[in-house]
């Protein structure tokens, strides 16, 4: 049958591989740093790395993975915009025998692995923090989300729900979606302080939408209200070294998945064996190790 052969996977056992890496977005700095350690990598095993950014747009993304189809990848590195709005990506990748990475954000089904992150733990592990920072007073906390329908978005919300739903004096209010961005979460923050003027804490689901926050606060003079955010980067990591409102983020850090998305890569383009989840790690900061932590790079790590 005709299908038959399209369906063939083409593995690469020596030479120079020719990586595609199709981008959801470079509007963020995580994006930013995760594409410039993907290039580093492939760069420093030897292949090409072709590239491509989707700008938040999934239908550019399909024609941008069948661009990178047509210019003969052997492998596929895939940040999703929409995990859903990806499968004719995949069906085509599929079809072209070329395998798939996912990085960042998982699809349900089609990628031979995903690089990235528990995103349920780091919410959680922020949770606890601030569990712990509230105390047995509790409080009202505003939760800044990130993408309406997004994995990491939900597994973030879930983690940080399942830390604080057993307290009975926390109640956590569902915010606006601000696209992990800073001058949507200062535009939602003004409204939301008049709405909430009672608030304890704002937790956002990425450290720049928490900064955008923590402006807002700063600017209305509200030092009590405290401050969690996720991801690790560097200026939040500074703000919970030298201050007491920001309390802690989450390590996500983009160089460290980067390299590993194109490391897994390889492997796949050349036949090795590699687990369906490939886990990039994380781990709390809070006062303990921020000052430890701090450095020249934009995101922490460990």
């Amino acid at each position: 049958m005709p299908g038959d052969n399209a369906a063939q996977t083409t593995t690469v056992t020596d030479g120079p591989l020719k990586i595609g890496f199709s981008q959801a977005t470079q509007q963020s700095p995580f994006y930013v740093a995760l594409t410039d350690a993907a290039k580093a990598e492939a760069q420093a095993q030897g292949d090409e790395f072709f590239y491509a950014d989707a700008n938040g747009d999934v239908t550019k993304q399909n024609n941008d993975v069948q661009d990178l189809i047509t210019r003969g990848v052997n492998v596929l590195v895939i940040n999703p915009v929409d995990p859903k709005g990806i499968t004719p990506s995949l069906a085509a990748a599929e079809a072209a025998g070329i395998k798939v990475v996912t990085v960042d954000r998982p699809v349900e089904s089609g990628a031979a692995a995903f690089v990235g992150r528990d995103n349920k733990a780091m919410g959680q592990l922020v949770g606890k923090a601030a569990v712990d920072t509230l105390g047995p007073a509790g409080g009202k906390i505003i939760e800044i989300q990130g993408d309406a329908g997004g994995a990491v978005a939900r597994d973030r919300h879930d983690g940080f729900q399942a830390a604080v739903s057993a307290q009975p004096n926390i109640t956590v209010i569902d915010g606006p979606y601000c696209d992990y961005t800073r001058s949507k979460a200062v535009t939602a923050m003004q409204d939301l302080l008049q709405a909430h003027p009672d608030l304890k804490a704002v937790y956002a689901q990425n450290d720049d939408m928490a900064l955008g926050a923590l402006q807002v606060l700063t600017e209305n003079h509200r030092a009590d209200v405290k401050v969690f955010g996720v991801d690790g980067l560097m200026e939040a990591v500074r703000a919970i070294a030298d201050g007491d409102q920001y309390i802690a983020t989450a390590l996500n850090d983009p160089n460290a998945e980067g390299k590993l998305a194109i490391q897994t890569a390889a492997k796949v383009a050349r036949g090795e064996s590699v687990p369906e989840f490939v886990d990039a790690g994380t781990g709390l900061v809070d006062k303990s190790n921020a000052p430890s932590l701090v450095g020249q790079s934009t995101f922490a790590a460990e």
